[in-house]
């Protein structure tokens, strides 16, 4: 079997085997397969696509290039949670909580941000001492005594994408659905869940900018989940505006309590309560996702969900402090409130900008080396819908640097679109894939 052959076959549209997949990866993760054949082959997919059952057998190749998590030491089923990424997206801190304290077991494997804000590892690190390197003994206890943990991955699960995706990255081949949808489903399969709840989200502040692309996605990842033998579904859900209110990592954090505690931004709140009803209905707590949703109503009021997030923190090692009192969370020292300089309704309001601006404020990181402030970034007092008048704040940035005040503003102010009619608001969630 030589790699020319199974490149030539995929450029000219025609189907490669199971066999010839792994040849190609496995070559391709050892060294043996050059990374000016793996560019070509990349290059054939993103023109030709792969069908159904090549991609998932692109995703196990992927997935045997590394180690598989076994979480056959932890009772009950075992469900994990995937978001395609979005500015504001601070689900994962508020469900897995919450839908622990409702009998779900989450055993969740998490990375770092790259772009404007952190990942969930670094919102989670601004609570002081957190530590999200656990060794698999206490993995396993954690989520057999809590219900839940939130950890680093280990080095080498998936070794493959992490080669290949830095390929993607310089080839222009990231956009295609089928190494998308490889790239995510190896990973979260091989963190050993039982079934996979996936968040797909459109609009500017998302990857996928369409419903359509985002609809397109969803299905070849649930397709492949499902190939694999995990119960799999996915929300699409809009990111046209940034999640909530906050953008940044201990600000995220704030808002997350502020949500556990039965209050916080309709949006987050309803987004959280749909995910969560579909990862009961996962873990075979509710298959009623009517009646999955009034018992985490409950499980918000009563407090048993923040209850779980200081579990969360007190068996990782974190101050639980910060959680009873979230004015203990350390937020940069300078703060600065950007007005409004014309009058009208918020018709438009770019994630992505509000993200940049962010980033710029020192909340996010652009290589994977960069010092996050935890304690920076963005918090809007105005969103799509509302009304202002002129000397309104929109929004005010949190930095330790005040140098970096100018060009966060100046972004963040290019990020409104302000005119006189009131636009109409989509719906948060557009359609659930099973």
């Amino acid at each position: 079997m030589r790699a020319f052959d199974i490149i030539a076959k995929k450029r000219d549209g025609n189907h490669i085997s199971k066999e010839e997949i792994e040849f190609f990866i496995e070559g391709y993760t050892n060294g043996t397969i050059t990374d000016y054949q793996a560019s070509a082959f990349l290059m054939a997919i993103y023109i030709n696509g792969l069908s159904d059952d090549e991609t998932v057998n692109l995703t196990m190749a992927m997935i045997k290039s590394g180690d598989v998590v076994d979480l056959s030491d932890i009772n009950g089923i075992k469900v994990d949670k995937h978001s395609t990424g979005g500015v504001g997206d601070k689900t994962s801190l508020i469900l897995v909580p919450m839908v622990a304290a409702a009998g779900v077991k989450v055993a969740k494997l998490s990375g770092r941000g790259l772009g404007h804000t952190g990942g969930t590892l670094d919102k989670l690190e601004s609570i002081p001492n957190f530590n999200i390197n656990v060794s698999r003994d206490n993995f396993i206890e954690f989520v057999n005594k809590s219900g839940l943990v939130i950890a680093g991955q280990t080095q080498n699960i998936v070794p493959a994408d992490k080669k290949i995706y830095a390929l993607r990255d310089v080839t222009a081949t990231i956009d295609s659905i089928p190494l998308i949808a490889a790239s995510i489903m190896s990973k979260k399969i091989a963190s050993g869940s039982d079934a996979i709840l996936l968040d797909v989200k459109y609009g500017d502040g998302a990857f996928m900018k369409t419903k359509e692309d985002a609809e397109e996605l969803a299905k070849t990842m649930v397709s492949i989940g499902k190939g694999l033998n995990r119960n799999t579904s996915a929300a699409i859900t809009l990111n046209g505006e940034p999640l909530g209110y906050a953008i940044g990592n201990a600000l995220e954090i704030k808002e997350v309590i502020e949500v556990l505690n039965n209050r916080g931004p309709e949006d987050l709140r309803e987004l959280c309560l749909t995910l969560g009803a579909q990862m009961l209905k996962l873990g075979g707590i509710e298959e009623n996702v009517n009646k999955g949703r009034e018992l985490l109503e409950e499980i918000l009021r009563s407090g048993k969900a923040l209850c779980k997030l200081k579990e969360l923190v007190i068996n990782q090692g974190g101050d639980v402090g910060v959680i009873e009192d979230k004015d203990l969370l350390k937020i940069s020292s300078i703060s600065y409130e950007v007005k409004a300089n014309e009058e009208g309704y918020v018709y438009e309001l770019d994630a992505e900008k509000v993200g940049i601006s962010s980033l710029l404020a020192g909340a996010g990181r652009e290589t994977k080396d960069d010092e996050i402030d935890y304690g920076a970034g963005i918090v809007l007092s105005k969103k799509i819908g509302d009304y202002i008048n002129i000397g309104d704040v929109l929004a005010t940035i949190y930095t330790s640097d005040k140098d970096k005040i100018q060009d966060s503003e100046k972004m963040l102010l290019s990020a409104y679109t302000i005119k006189k009619e009131k636009p109409i608001r989509e719906d948060i969630i557009y359609k659930i894939i099973e």
